[in-house]
Protein backbone atom coordinates (compact mmCIF):
# COMPACT_ATOMS: atom_id res chain seq x y z
CA UNK A 1 0.00 0.00 0.00
CA UNK A 2 1.08 3.34 -0.78
CA UNK A 3 1.76 5.77 2.03
CA UNK A 4 3.88 8.07 1.18
CA UNK A 5 2.66 11.93 0.87
CA UNK A 6 0.81 11.19 4.18
CA UNK A 7 1.92 14.39 6.27
CA UNK A 8 3.29 14.65 9.71
CA UNK A 9 1.01 18.08 11.08
CA UNK A 10 2.23 17.68 15.06
CA UNK A 11 5.25 16.05 17.09
CA UNK A 12 5.14 15.60 20.94
CA UNK A 13 7.38 14.65 23.14
CA UNK A 14 7.96 13.61 27.12
CA UNK A 15 11.67 13.08 27.88
CA UNK A 16 13.62 14.75 29.99
CA UNK A 17 15.15 18.41 29.29
CA UNK A 18 12.99 18.44 25.77
CA UNK A 19 10.62 21.24 25.31
CA UNK A 20 10.33 20.10 21.17
CA UNK A 21 11.89 18.56 18.11
CA UNK A 22 14.76 21.21 18.03
CA UNK A 23 15.71 19.76 21.46
CA UNK A 24 16.17 15.96 19.95
CA UNK A 25 19.00 17.21 18.17
CA UNK A 26 21.40 18.08 20.98
CA UNK A 27 24.97 16.52 20.69
CA UNK A 28 24.84 14.77 24.45
CA UNK A 29 23.42 14.35 27.67
CA UNK A 30 23.92 16.66 30.39
CA UNK A 31 22.62 14.06 33.02
CA UNK A 32 20.92 16.67 35.31
CA UNK A 33 17.35 17.01 33.54
CA UNK A 34 15.22 14.90 36.64
CA UNK A 35 12.93 12.34 35.22
CA UNK A 36 9.37 13.61 33.48
CA UNK A 37 6.73 13.78 36.15
CA UNK A 38 3.42 13.20 34.41
CA UNK A 39 1.44 14.09 37.11
CA UNK A 40 2.82 17.66 37.24
CA UNK A 41 2.39 17.95 33.17
CA UNK A 42 -1.71 16.63 33.63
CA UNK A 43 -2.76 16.63 36.68
CA UNK A 44 -3.19 13.29 39.27
CA UNK A 45 -6.64 12.64 38.05
CA UNK A 46 -7.14 9.70 36.43
CA UNK A 47 -3.13 8.44 36.74
CA UNK A 48 -3.47 6.55 40.11
CA UNK A 49 -3.74 3.41 38.76
CA UNK A 50 -1.82 3.72 35.64
CA UNK A 51 1.63 2.34 34.44
CA UNK A 52 4.36 4.74 34.14
CA UNK A 53 4.52 3.57 30.33
CA UNK A 54 0.75 4.77 30.20
CA UNK A 55 1.44 8.35 31.77
CA UNK A 56 4.14 9.17 29.67
CA UNK A 57 2.62 7.77 26.76
CA UNK A 58 -0.52 10.19 27.48
CA UNK A 59 2.11 13.67 27.99
CA UNK A 60 3.78 12.86 24.66
CA UNK A 61 -0.09 12.09 22.93
CA UNK A 62 -1.64 15.84 24.79
CA UNK A 63 1.56 17.48 23.28
CA UNK A 64 1.16 15.95 19.90
CA UNK A 65 -2.15 16.34 19.36
CA UNK A 66 -2.03 20.02 20.87
CA UNK A 67 0.88 20.79 18.23
CA UNK A 68 -1.41 19.63 15.42
CA UNK A 69 -4.20 21.70 16.37
CA UNK A 70 -6.46 18.54 17.59
CA UNK A 71 -7.36 20.09 21.15
CA UNK A 72 -8.92 22.94 22.74
CA UNK A 73 -7.30 25.65 24.05
CA UNK A 74 -7.47 23.95 27.14
CA UNK A 75 -6.85 20.62 26.20
CA UNK A 76 -10.55 19.13 27.08
CA UNK A 77 -11.65 18.51 23.98
CA UNK A 78 -10.85 17.09 20.14
CA UNK A 79 -11.57 20.05 17.35
CA UNK A 80 -12.12 17.20 15.31
CA UNK A 81 -14.59 14.10 15.32
CA UNK A 82 -13.09 11.63 17.49
CA UNK A 83 -13.83 8.36 14.59
CA UNK A 84 -11.52 10.33 12.49
CA UNK A 85 -8.44 9.87 14.49
CA UNK A 86 -6.60 6.40 15.39
CA UNK A 87 -3.66 5.46 17.58
CA UNK A 88 -0.82 3.30 17.05
CA UNK A 89 1.37 2.90 19.80
CA UNK A 90 4.92 0.99 19.98
CA UNK A 91 6.55 -0.22 22.94
CA UNK A 92 8.63 -3.41 23.46
CA UNK A 93 9.29 -3.19 27.20
CA UNK A 94 6.67 -0.01 28.37
CA UNK A 95 4.82 -1.99 30.98
CA UNK A 96 7.32 -4.86 31.83
CA UNK A 97 7.24 -3.73 34.96
CA UNK A 98 3.54 -4.70 35.62
CA UNK A 99 3.81 -7.71 34.03
CA UNK A 100 6.48 -9.10 35.91
CA UNK A 101 5.08 -7.37 39.12
CA UNK A 102 1.49 -9.26 38.57
CA UNK A 103 3.76 -12.59 38.46
CA UNK A 104 5.50 -11.94 41.28
CA UNK A 105 2.77 -11.30 43.47
CA UNK A 106 0.96 -14.39 42.14
CA UNK A 107 3.79 -16.72 42.83
CA UNK A 108 4.25 -14.85 46.56
CA UNK A 109 0.71 -13.89 47.18
CA UNK A 110 -1.54 -16.25 45.00
CA UNK A 111 -4.46 -14.55 42.86
CA UNK A 112 -6.25 -13.33 45.71
CA UNK A 113 -3.26 -10.90 46.53
CA UNK A 114 -3.40 -9.36 43.06
CA UNK A 115 -4.91 -5.60 42.94
CA UNK A 116 -8.08 -6.01 40.15
CA UNK A 117 -7.05 -1.99 39.97
CA UNK A 118 -3.58 -2.87 38.24
CA UNK A 119 -4.38 -6.10 36.52
CA UNK A 120 -5.23 -4.48 33.58
CA UNK A 121 -2.01 -2.73 33.00
CA UNK A 122 -0.71 -6.23 32.33
CA UNK A 123 -2.26 -5.98 28.75
CA UNK A 124 0.22 -5.49 25.69
CA UNK A 125 -2.54 -2.86 24.76
CA UNK A 126 -2.96 -0.86 27.75
CA UNK A 127 -1.05 2.07 26.23
CA UNK A 128 -2.51 2.37 22.92
CA UNK A 129 -6.00 2.06 24.66
CA UNK A 130 -5.55 3.87 27.52
CA UNK A 131 -4.42 7.23 25.21
CA UNK A 132 -7.51 6.17 22.87
CA UNK A 133 -10.17 6.26 25.43
CA UNK A 134 -8.47 9.50 27.75
CA UNK A 135 -8.96 11.43 24.87
CA UNK A 136 -11.87 9.84 22.81
CA UNK A 137 -10.25 8.75 19.58
CA UNK A 138 -12.27 5.85 18.53
CA UNK A 139 -10.88 5.40 14.90
CA UNK A 140 -9.01 2.14 14.39
CA UNK A 141 -6.35 1.14 17.76
CA UNK A 142 -2.88 -1.01 17.32
CA UNK A 143 0.11 -1.67 19.78
CA UNK A 144 3.19 -2.83 18.14
CA UNK A 145 5.80 -4.96 19.83
CA UNK A 146 7.71 -6.05 17.25
CA UNK A 147 11.45 -5.57 18.33
CA UNK A 148 14.07 -3.58 17.11
CA UNK A 149 12.12 -1.77 14.05
CA UNK A 150 9.23 -1.83 15.78
CA UNK A 151 8.75 2.04 15.90
CA UNK A 152 9.04 2.42 12.18
CA UNK A 153 6.97 -0.26 11.62
CA UNK A 154 4.00 1.47 14.05
CA UNK A 155 4.83 4.64 11.94
CA UNK A 156 4.16 2.74 8.92
CA UNK A 157 0.93 1.14 9.82
CA UNK A 158 0.12 4.37 11.15
CA UNK A 159 0.55 5.81 7.60
CA UNK A 160 -1.03 2.62 6.11
CA UNK A 161 -4.10 3.53 8.24
CA UNK A 162 -4.35 7.45 6.66
CA UNK A 163 -3.75 6.14 3.07
CA UNK A 164 -6.23 3.40 3.50
CA UNK A 165 -8.70 6.37 4.29
CA UNK A 166 -9.53 4.37 7.47
CA UNK A 167 -9.39 7.32 9.69
CA UNK A 168 -8.31 10.94 8.54
CA UNK A 169 -5.31 11.23 10.86
CA UNK A 170 -3.54 8.56 13.03
CA UNK A 171 -1.50 9.52 16.58
CA UNK A 172 1.77 7.46 16.56
CA UNK A 173 3.15 6.79 19.79
CA UNK A 174 6.50 5.43 20.98
CA UNK A 175 7.62 5.10 24.57
CA UNK A 176 10.11 3.13 26.95
CA UNK A 177 10.65 3.22 30.67
CA UNK A 178 13.86 2.35 32.76
CA UNK A 179 13.09 0.40 35.69
CA UNK A 180 14.81 -2.56 37.49
CA UNK A 181 12.69 -4.68 35.21
CA UNK A 182 14.08 -3.99 32.15
CA UNK A 183 17.35 -3.51 32.89
CA UNK A 184 17.54 -7.02 34.18
CA UNK A 185 16.21 -8.09 30.76
CA UNK A 186 18.66 -5.97 28.82
CA UNK A 187 21.27 -6.53 31.04
CA UNK A 188 21.90 -3.17 31.66
CA UNK A 189 22.24 -2.57 35.33
CA UNK A 190 23.66 1.52 34.85
CA UNK A 191 20.14 2.09 33.55
CA UNK A 192 21.46 3.58 29.96
CA UNK A 193 17.86 3.54 28.57
CA UNK A 194 15.30 5.81 27.50
CA UNK A 195 12.25 6.76 29.96
CA UNK A 196 10.16 8.96 28.06
CA UNK A 197 7.70 9.03 25.30
CA UNK A 198 7.24 10.81 21.63
CA UNK A 199 4.26 10.94 19.57
CA UNK A 200 3.61 11.86 15.44
CA UNK A 201 0.13 13.09 14.10
CA UNK A 202 0.15 11.41 10.57
CA UNK A 203 -2.59 12.98 8.89
CA UNK A 204 -4.15 12.62 4.70
CA UNK A 205 -3.25 16.36 2.64
CA UNK A 206 -6.94 16.34 2.16
CA UNK A 207 -7.54 16.36 5.80
CA UNK A 208 -4.80 19.14 6.82
CA UNK A 209 -5.93 21.58 4.30
CA UNK A 210 -9.57 21.49 5.55
CA UNK A 211 -8.30 22.31 8.82
CA UNK A 212 -6.25 25.27 7.38
CA UNK A 213 -2.75 23.16 9.20
CA UNK A 214 0.09 23.15 7.58
CA UNK A 215 2.60 19.78 8.13
CA UNK A 216 5.81 19.56 9.58
CA UNK A 217 7.31 16.98 7.58
CA UNK A 218 6.06 14.76 4.93
CA UNK A 219 6.49 10.66 4.96
CA UNK A 220 8.37 9.47 1.80
CA UNK A 221 9.27 6.11 0.65
CA UNK A 222 10.12 3.28 3.46
CA UNK A 223 10.72 -0.31 3.21
CA UNK A 224 11.81 -3.30 5.51
CA UNK A 225 14.74 -5.45 4.57
CA UNK A 226 16.74 -8.24 6.34
CA UNK A 227 19.78 -5.79 6.57
CA UNK A 228 21.11 -2.07 7.08
CA UNK A 229 22.64 -1.92 3.69
CA UNK A 230 19.67 -3.64 0.94
CA UNK A 231 17.32 -0.56 3.31
CA UNK A 232 19.28 1.99 2.22
CA UNK A 233 20.10 0.64 -1.72
CA UNK A 234 16.00 0.50 -1.87
CA UNK A 235 15.73 4.65 -0.51
CA UNK A 236 18.48 6.37 -1.51
CA UNK A 237 18.75 6.92 -5.27
CA UNK A 238 22.25 6.61 -5.80
CA UNK A 239 21.54 10.05 -8.27
CA UNK A 240 23.65 12.22 -6.26
CA UNK A 241 20.52 13.56 -4.43
CA UNK A 242 22.11 11.72 -1.10
CA UNK A 243 19.75 12.99 2.43
CA UNK A 244 21.25 15.48 4.60
CA UNK A 245 20.96 13.33 7.37
CA UNK A 246 20.74 10.18 8.80
CA UNK A 247 19.15 8.73 11.55
CA UNK A 248 21.06 5.52 12.00
CA UNK A 249 20.19 2.18 14.50
CA UNK A 250 20.95 1.71 18.12
CA UNK A 251 24.74 1.46 18.44
CA UNK A 252 25.51 1.65 14.61
CA UNK A 253 27.86 4.31 15.13
CA UNK A 254 30.45 2.16 16.60
CA UNK A 255 32.59 0.59 14.16
CA UNK A 256 32.47 -3.07 15.42
CA UNK A 257 29.15 -3.46 15.79
CA UNK A 258 28.40 -3.59 12.15
CA UNK A 259 28.30 -6.58 10.55
CA UNK A 260 31.60 -7.06 8.55
CA UNK A 261 31.35 -6.09 4.93
CA UNK A 262 33.12 -4.14 2.20
CA UNK A 263 30.78 -1.74 0.79
CA UNK A 264 30.74 0.67 4.09
CA UNK A 265 27.20 2.53 4.36
CA UNK A 266 26.60 1.38 0.69
CA UNK A 267 24.55 4.77 -0.95
CA UNK A 268 24.97 6.96 1.91
CA UNK A 269 28.09 8.96 1.48
CA UNK A 270 30.32 9.41 4.08
CA UNK A 271 29.84 13.20 4.53
CA UNK A 272 26.51 12.91 5.14
CA UNK A 273 26.03 13.47 8.86
CA UNK A 274 25.03 10.34 10.94
CA UNK A 275 23.09 10.95 14.12
CA UNK A 276 22.73 7.57 16.72
CA UNK A 277 19.43 9.08 19.21
CA UNK A 278 20.38 6.65 21.86
CA UNK A 279 23.54 7.72 22.78
CA UNK A 280 21.77 11.07 24.30
CA UNK A 281 18.54 9.49 25.12
CA UNK A 282 19.31 5.82 26.22
CA UNK A 283 18.37 2.92 24.64
CA UNK A 284 15.23 3.26 22.81
CA UNK A 285 14.01 0.19 21.66
CA UNK A 286 10.39 0.55 20.42
CA UNK A 287 9.99 4.05 20.78
CA UNK A 288 13.28 4.83 18.39
CA UNK A 289 11.82 4.89 15.29
CA UNK A 290 9.49 7.41 16.48
CA UNK A 291 11.88 9.52 18.32
CA UNK A 292 13.93 9.55 15.00
CA UNK A 293 10.80 10.86 13.23
CA UNK A 294 10.16 13.43 15.48
CA UNK A 295 14.32 14.48 15.91
CA UNK A 296 13.97 14.36 11.53
CA UNK A 297 11.33 17.28 12.60
CA UNK A 298 13.71 19.03 14.76
CA UNK A 299 16.43 18.80 11.75
CA UNK A 300 14.09 20.15 8.97
CA UNK A 301 13.19 23.23 11.49
CA UNK A 302 16.46 23.85 12.11
CA UNK A 303 20.14 23.08 10.43
CA UNK A 304 17.95 21.51 7.44
CA UNK A 305 15.54 24.41 6.82
CA UNK A 306 15.35 25.95 3.95
CA UNK A 307 17.01 22.71 2.55
CA UNK A 308 15.39 20.04 -0.63
CA UNK A 309 17.29 17.09 1.20
CA UNK A 310 15.33 14.11 2.95
CA UNK A 311 15.98 12.63 6.42
CA UNK A 312 16.64 9.03 6.13
CA UNK A 313 15.91 7.19 9.74
CA UNK A 314 16.54 3.51 10.08
CA UNK A 315 15.96 1.23 13.08
CA UNK A 316 17.22 -2.19 13.53
CA UNK A 317 20.56 -3.58 12.76
CA UNK A 318 22.20 -6.43 10.63
CA UNK A 319 21.49 -9.04 13.65
CA UNK A 320 18.57 -8.45 14.07
CA UNK A 321 15.14 -9.75 12.57
CA UNK A 322 14.02 -6.89 10.45
CA UNK A 323 15.65 -3.40 9.28
CA UNK A 324 13.42 -0.51 8.50
CA UNK A 325 13.82 2.41 7.00
CA UNK A 326 11.85 6.15 5.88
CA UNK A 327 12.87 8.90 3.88
CA UNK A 328 11.17 12.14 5.45
CA UNK A 329 11.15 14.81 3.25
CA UNK A 330 10.76 18.88 4.40
CA UNK A 331 7.54 20.62 4.88
CA UNK A 332 6.06 21.62 1.26
CA UNK A 333 7.20 18.73 -0.92
CA UNK A 334 4.94 17.53 -3.25
CA UNK A 335 3.09 14.33 -1.78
Amino acid sequence: MKSAGILVTGVGTALPGVAGPADLLRSAPTGTEPQVDPAALLGKRGLRYKDRASQLALCAARDGLRAAGLLSADGSELTVPGASVGVVASSNLGNLDTVCSVADGIAELGVDGISPMGLPNASSNVIASTVAIRHGLRGPNLMVCNGAPSGLDAVFWGAATVAARRADRVLVIGVETDNRYVRGLLDDPDGQLLDGAVSLVLERPEAAAERGVAAVAVLGRSTRQTGVVSCLERLVDGDGREPGVWFVPEGYGARENRAARTDGDGPVPGEVPRVDLTTVFGRASGALGVLQCAAAVGWFAGAGAGSDRHALVTTGGDGDDAVASYLLMPPGSAA
